[in-house]
């Protein structure tokens, strides 16, 4: 009896010095980590909003988000200053504490640098000790992939081995008929509605732009088998959704386990798309050898040494990252492209005469693509305006200097595209105007601070897609201006909304008059 007196004590007194060290252990991570973090950068003269424990600054950042949005049904906007209707929270803290401040996701720790010098430094460096966010790949792995966001950083290097620039040039340059012909239908179906509805159709052109770019990027990355990678697409497109539903709950500690509505619906997508994904790889590995994109990165594949699981999840991710750079931001682009023309008539007819002048008739080819620089102006305009991501992140995985600032090992760093490419200071007075003529004399001409300019990212880390992105843009824009004129429709609501990308909140509606 006594014997199990002892045992009793014995396991109280472990149970007990287990629950002390939990304790411990949350205290450290919650508590005592992220305050030693910020006092780092307190000593260096950098403050910020103050965070609570645990969510940091989300509930102020819920609060304020929306708040400036105005919707203005069948008008077009006369500035664009969305920075300022997507981070209202961002705005208030710059007035506060300046272009560099600190504040915090959950139990994330976040250094926003906006200062010319230090975004130079940050968007340049090469360093593994500088890489994606692990809160990314924890948070965000179902959509972008966690073979992509690895946290050491070794992604970036990686991919580049896996799809090589140069072989990714050439597989552009040879999918321009593909394109064309993806904008054919799209103009056929334009045409099938401006007839039904008496010569003047009202289009919301999304779903039609989503339908062109999939199109396009399925039968680059999946070849014979596109329709399957339609039905891929489709699936990381819902899933793009229910992961937008908690973009700002990032860093919140267990969030991403709970088996919440929005977290079970990302885990059912997620398993569904990776299950196609892999399902139309077994094909091709029974079919033979196809020239694509899911070809360049099989073969890629094979030369690692990952094991059978580690090489599933690295194609699955790798194409969901195509699917996002491929697919996604070249269509909210185009969407964009196509509401500024619709908005400034003046700019549309310059394009089309621009377009009807070089192309004489014929389909555009990569010659006559190169050449329309009216049009190429357009889409850097709209691309400043409205850049599909809209922070570059980055996480330090060792203690880092970046100009004056030294960032301790585990702070992320921000900064906000859309915000540097709208500065009156960099851009001048007209910054929040549709002005594709500044861009006359290419981006070292449009601003002070060409390095400031960064849609696809700058430097060394620069978007593989860019190149694929710009000619899918050129010759759907330059197809539906040379057969159509349009304006905006009297049920056109601007707004744009964060949803991993930058989107239209209620779309674009269009009216179509065939030419």
């Amino acid at each position: 009896m006594e014997l199990l007196q002892v045992d009793a004590k014995m396991l109280m007194s472990l149970v007990l010095l287990g629950f002390i060290g939990l304790l411990m252990r949350l205290y450290n991570g919650l508590v005592a980590k992220p305050k030693k973090l910020r006092s780092l950068l307190t000593k260096q003269g950098i403050s910020g909003p103050p965070a609570t424990l645990l969510l940091g600054n989300i509930m102020e950042i819920k609060n304020s988000r929306g708040s400036g949005n105005v919707f203005r049904e069948g008008e077009a906007p006369t500035t664009h200053n969305c920075a300022a209707l997507l981070f209202p929270f961002f705005e208030k803290w710059r007035k506060q504490y300046g272009e560099v401040f600190m504040f915090a996701l959950g139990n994330t720790q976040i250094l926003y640098a906006n200062q010319p010098d230090t975004v130079r430094e940050i968007t340049t460096c090469t360093s593994l000790d500088l890489g994606k966010p692990t809160y990314q790949y924890k948070e965000r792995g179902p959509l972008l992939g966690q073979g992509i966001l690895t946290s050491n950083g070794a992604s970036w290097a990686h991919q580049r081995k896996v799809i090589a620039p140069e072989l990714y040039m050439e597989k552009v340059k040879g999918m321009i008929n593909l394109i064309t012909e993806s904008t054919t239908t799209l103009i056929n179906s334009w045409n099938s509605r401006i007839e039904a509805e008496g010569g003047v159709a009202d289009i919301k052109i999304d779903s039609y732009i989503r339908s062109f770019s999939g199109d396009v990027i399925s039968r680059a990355c999946f070849g014979s088998n596109y329709s399957k990678g339609e039905e891929i697409f489709q699936k990381l497109r819902n899933l793009q959704e229910a992961m937008s539903k908690k973009i700002f709950l990032t860093g919140v500690p267990g969030m991403r386990h709970l088996p919440t509505k929005s977290n079970r619906e990302a885990w059912a997508l997620e398993k569904e798309a990776s299950t196609l994904i892999l399902q139309v790889v077994k094909e091709r590995q029974a079919a033979g050898y196809e020239k694509d994109l899911l070809q360049m990165i099989l073969e890629g594949a094979r030369n690692t040494d990952l094991s059978p699981e580690a090489t599933d999840r690295f194609i699955v991710d790798n194409c969901k990252n195509i699917y996002l750079a491929g697919y996604e931001t070249t269509a909210v682009s185009a969407t964009w492209c196509l509401m500024l023309l619709a908005s400034n008539q003046k700019w549309q007819e310059r394009v089309r005469a621009e377009v009807l002048q070089i192309c004489q008739g014929q389909i555009p080819d990569n010659e006559m693509v190169r050449k329309m620089k009216q049009l190429t102006m357009v889409i850097q305009e709209s691309l400043r305006l409205y850049p599909p991501v809209t922070v570059v992140s980055r996480e330090a995985f060792k203690d880092m200097k970046f100009g004056d600032i030294n960032v301790p090992k585990g702070f992320n760093v921000w900064t906000t595209v859309v915000t540097l490419h709208t500065d009156p200071e960099i851009w001048g007075p007209d910054a929040y105007e549709f002005n594709p003529d500044r861009f006359a004399n290419g981006i070292t001409g449009a601003c002070k601070l060409p390095h400031l300019y960064m849609p696809f990212g700058v430097g060394p880390r620069v978007c593989l897609g860019q190149n694929l992105a710009m000619v899918e843009l050129k010759v759907l824009l330059a197809l539906i201006v040379s057969n159509f004129s349009f304006s905006l429709s009297p049920k056109c609501k601007y707004g744009p909304a964060l949803r991993l990308v930058v989107e239209p909140e209620h779309g674009v509606d269009l009216l179509v008059t065939k030419l």
